[in-house]
């Protein structure tokens, strides 16, 4: 009998793309709005430093909290973008943001804690912690702290029963939605006095559109930050990210992932380390995202879902389908079966009222966005 630890629920997203690819196999084309992935590929200068280091052939193990090189060049990524001068002995290479949230929690946690999650938000963080004995507690967001998670309801949680850490995303998936950089500074400083560690989810961050991303590592030393290659850089096969983490947790950290993974791939480090020279490629991807928002934000009202929360970051569109369905699962079912446009049920990211919303995913390109309105219109005609 499997462990009741790991009786955690699907990631209904993959769900929806196997069902998509059943499709597909079948040949129908379905527009692809689901799952939460560029359509670009990763920058040449990525490319051809991994077929560099193929070509040489030897692929071994690196240092465990990674490649020294690439942690440099992660800190100087801090001082360009951010204007903070980081000690790159704070850096951890990770197996992708995924296995920095395993590290993370492992390494801030006791079974038993108590950590405070937005609801809305990405399923993973409440089904690891759940896997590792923790309790996510969800607090709920609304239009009032613009569908993010405010310092007065963090207090009004931690009052209620003592939390011992919380999970912060700006840009946030599903929403994205972002936080200011006030914002972000009044909610750390808020759970830091009262002894709740900080994680910031900062996977999106160089997505953001409405107004520049903060990170968390420049408001507190204490914060947890956790990014990745996935997003922004168009690397999410190659399953590498970082953490920046306090000087006190390096070697907790260095012994975690020495047992948990010995070391991140090789291959993929040298890509993600040469990544850092394709900016100009990605910020060309990157407007692409911004005329593809554009192309929704317009078309999606007049297709008849015309209620979404503010579109400032990432690459998603949270829609409200109240005014059709109250059930995302089987409306996300019958838009893909029979308007063969596929995005993820809100069910997904809110146990509580996801029921009433829907994810769209706008990584594509624009010709499918414009296809997924006139599709999505047509069918709600119908």
């Amino acid at each position: 009998m499997p462990s009741k630890r790991s009786n955690v629920p699907p990631f209904i997203v993959m769900d929806v793309m196997a069902a998509a690819a059943a499709i597909e196999a079948s040949g129908r084309r379905v527009v692809h709005m689901e799952v939460g992935q560029p359509a670009a590929p990763a920058p040449a200068t990525a490319l051809h430093a991994a077929q560099a280091a193929l070509a040489v052939g030897r692929i071994g193990y690196t240092e465990t909290l990674g490649i020294p090189s690439l942690r440099a060049r992660i800190a100087r990524h801090y001082r360009d973008i951010y204007n903070l001068v980081l000690d790159p002995a704070r850096v951890v290479v990770t197996t992708g943001s995924s296995g920095g949230f395993i590290l993370a929690f492992l390494s801030l946690f006791e079974a038993g804690d108590r950590v405070a999650l937005a609801n809305p938000g990405y399923p993973p963080y409440r089904h690891i912690l759940s896997a590792l004995g923790c309790e996510p507690v969800l607090i709920e967001t609304s239009e009032q702290t613009r569908w993010a998670l405010s310092a007065k309801a963090l207090i009004a949680a931690h009052r209620a029963s003592p939390l011992k850490g919380v999970v912060i995303a700006s840009p946030a998936n599903p929403t994205g939605t972002m936080m200011d950089a006030d914002a972000l500074a009044r909610l750390i400083a808020v759970a830091e006095a009262e002894g709740i560690r900080v994680i910031s989810d900062e996977i999106y961050h160089g997505l953001d559109y409405a107004f520049a991303a903060e990170t968390a590592a420049k408001l507190s030393e204490r914060a947890v930050v956790i990014n990745s290659f996935s997003k922004y850089f168009c690397m999410t096969g190659w399953r590498i990210g970082w953490m920046v983490v306090p000087e006190s947790l390096t070697r907790t950290i260095d012994r975690l992932q020495g047992n948990l993974a010995i070391s991140v791939p090789t291959l993929s480090q040298i890509a993600g380390e040469a990544a850092f020279d394709g900016r100009a490629e990605m910020e060309a991807v990157k407007h692409g995202y911004e005329e593809n928002r554009r192309i929704l934000t317009d078309g999606l009202p007049k297709a008849g879902l015309d209620k979404f929360l503010p579109v400032d970051g990432a690459f998603y569109l949270y829609a409200d389908i109240r005014r059709f369905s109250d059930d995302s699962l089987d409306f996300a079912k019958r838009m893909l079966n029979e308007a063969g446009v596929a995005a993820t049920p809100g069910i997904d990211f809110d146990p509580i009222d996801g029921r009433h919303f829907l994810r769209f995913c706008y990584a594509g390109s624009a010709a499918e966005m414009h296809e997924a309105v006139e599709r999505i219109g047509d069918w709600l005609k119908r």
